[in-house]
């Protein structure tokens, strides 16, 4: 999810030119043969762009949304109505997150078709949603301990554990792996995959370079940033910094006239403009951090350095994990020091 927002960013940078939203139900046409759908979700962010890419014999489906009987019914009134009597014919999953493939077992199962994801996301939603019905492992319950939570912050986490399940509906036995620089054909045009890493480990973009649109997920969202975070299973990890280098790689690879299609917020102009704003706002979260360190620090107490709002108890894990994946970063460019006391709890400072 993309909740969190560390960037600071100038509006003016970034062009929205198609001027406003679809209605529920509805397919607007964003670029010739490409149409928005929106969808709501049952989160703070509570809306998910979703794309259909018109083809000669049906349509290929980018993203699904959450598995709610909302969402399912909002598809069951396009697909009656709004598909000009053609099927899905292909789901495309940008990532591993319940926005995003919540449903791609639902639709392919309904229409028969393949569902393609990159191989890491795949295999890590699938391991995630086994989860469901689990008590929290003691290893996860250790892992907020040393950010610093106490016995109400365990207490809740426990039982959140296991929920990732709860809007994803069953996922297929098999799929078609995507990854860096295949070349998909999609609607008469060639689509080249682009991969980044940080806010999921293998997250799939789409770029067309003769439609001058690049479909970015959450990967590249005009107004906020998306959430990067470290997790009880790799505790050690340092997504932020594959954050950082994929927006690096992506805006020197990539033109700055295309159509970015985000999943949240609107389709905007000047995508080498957002990326240099999402790499300098997590580099001005490092520096700050970093000056705050001057003194021993637990992840939970340098939410001030990161965050422009107050943090409450709906976005507290998400802004955990965000905070341990700067520090994180800190570490591994030899920035901080990390010291774990006679309470297993984790104490940073700045090296």
């Amino acid at each position: 999810m993309s909740d969190v927002s560390l960037a600071v960013h100038e509006e003016g940078a970034l062009r929205y030119p198609l001027g406003r939203i679809p209605a529920p139900a509805e397919m607007m046409e964003a670029a010739p043969g490409i149409y928005w759908v929106r969808m709501p979700l049952p989160f703070q962010l509570n809306h998910i762009n979703l794309w259909l890419i018109e083809e000669e014999k049906g349509w290929t489906l980018v993203d699904t949304g959450v598995a709610t009987d909302e969402v399912k019914a909002l598809w069951r009134e396009i697909f009656a109505t709004g598909l000009k009597g053609k099927p899905i014919t292909r789901v495309i999953v940008t990532h591993l997150h319940p926005d995003h493939v919540g449903l791609a077992g639902w639709i392919t199962r309904k229409f028969g078709v393949e569902l393609h994801m990159s191989r890491t996301d795949f295999l890590m939603c699938r391991s995630l949603v086994l989860d469901t019905g689990r008590e929290a492992p003691k290893e996860a319950l250790d892992f907020y301990r040393a950010a610093g939570m106490g016995r109400r912050g365990l207490e809740s986490y426990a039982k959140r554990f296991g929920g990732f399940g709860a809007h994803v509906s069953r996922l297929p036995d098999v799929f078609r792996r995507l990854k860096e620089n295949d070349e998909l054909q999609i609607g008469g045009r060639s689509w080249r995959v682009v991969v980044g890493s940080g806010h999921a480990p293998e997250h799939v973009c789409l770029y067309s370079a003769e439609a001058k649109i690049l479909i970015s997920g959450d990967q590249v969202l005009p107004r906020i940033s998306s959430n990067v975070s470290v997790h009880p299973t790799e505790a050690h990890d340092n997504p932020l910094q594959d954050w950082i280098d994929s927006c690096h790689r992506i805006r020197a690879n990539l033109p700055d006239d295309v159509l970015v299609l985000p999943a949240h917020n609107e389709p905007f102009y000047g995508l080498h403009a957002r990326l240099t704003q999402l790499i300098d706002g997590h580099e001005e979260g490092l520096s700050k951090l970093h000056d705050l360190l001057a003194e021993p620090k637990r992840a939970i107490d340098v939410f001030p350095a990161l965050f422009k709002r107050e943090i409450g108890p709906e976005v507290f894990f998400m802004a955990t994990g965000e905070s341990l994946a700067h520090l994180n970063c800190l570490l591994g460019r030899k920035a901080a020091t990390v010291t774990r006391n006679e309470k297993g709890v984790d104490w940073y400072v700045r090296a």
